[in-house]
């Protein structure tokens, strides 16, 4: 038995708020209104994502899908996001175990409830309350510890936030050793405040605000956290080095009076 999978499998939002649905000429309410035709007919939609996972993908290892949208096989590259109540998400369900593709290809479920805008993703609340800790320390240690390091006019003052920072960039590097994102599988919002502050940190932290004790690229847990993060669309594709570096090396003369402009890292590393 073969198979192949769809790169992604659900839209989803965050709020729990809903709609009042549209009504059909004759006052009926529609569940969902891309899903009722004039007449009241029950019209399902197309699916969304139908892109392959295959063996045949001429596209190399990492890569985006190839001229006839088929992805390179990986294991542990994607994900598999499913709704238990939905009788086509199960399918895939009982083919992810009939193959024993679970320690290949992760799962995640969905809230059950579903609206116009797609499936609901929620935290349990501990989940949540380890997450938003989490979230704390980055911005207190690393987001804004950053800016202690750079900003601090005392040496005192300077070496203070410097070993508070890298405190927490070893943690960091620890909690990475064994999960692919901050809160395991899955992207969450602890993962997009940390990523701005690593996409960041060669270019202009590490030299610009002497938190110059390790370069993110010789920590091999951040390094290749961030790296995935970057190849991910929505994070890479929305860095700019070029303004990232004029704008601090240009606007802080007492910390670079010259306002000279490193040429500098190689923006390459980050898609080897």
């Amino acid at each position: 038995m073969t198979t192949t999978t769809t790169a992604h499998s659900t839209t989803a939002h965050s709020t729990t708020a809903h709609p009042v649905p549209d009504a059909t000429p004759d006052g009926a309410a529609a569940p969902f209104a891309k899903e009722a035709a004039g007449d009241g007919t029950f019209r399902r939609q197309g699916n969304r994502f139908t892109d392959r996972i295959t063996p045949d993908s001429d596209s190399a290892p990492g890569g985006g899908p190839d001229p006839e949208r088929r992805w390179p096989l990986e294991a542990g590259r994607y994900r598999l996001v499913v709704s238990l109540a939905c009788p086509w998400a199960h399918r895939s369900v009982i083919d992810r175990r009939l193959l024993g593709l679970e320690d290949a290809l992760s799962m995640a479920v969905v809230d059950p409830i579903r609206d116009d805008r797609g499936w609901r993703f929620t935290l349990d609340p501990a989940a949540r309350a380890e997450m938003d800790a989490v979230m704390d320390e980055v911005f207190r240690d690393v987001n804004n510890g950053v800016y202690r390091c750079g900003f601090a006019t005392s040496q005192a003052a300077y070496e203070k936030a410097y070993r508070t920072l890298w405190a927490r960039m070893d943690v960091l590097e620890e909690r990475l050793a064994d999960r692919r994102f901050l809160m395991g599988d899955s992207i969450t919002e602890a993962d997009v405040r940390l990523f701005t502050t690593l996409v960041r940190f060669d270019v202009v932290y590490h030299g610009h605000f002497k938190a110059n004790r390790t370069k993110l690229t010789e920590l091999p847990n951040l390094w290749r956290y961030a790296r995935e993060l970057f190849a991910i669309p929505g994070f890479g594709d929305t860095v700019d080095f070029d303004q990232i570096k004029r704008h601090y090396y240009v606007t802080h003369p007492t910390i670079n009076p010259t306002g000279i402009v490193p040429v500098g890292p190689d923006p390459s590393v980050w898609t080897r």
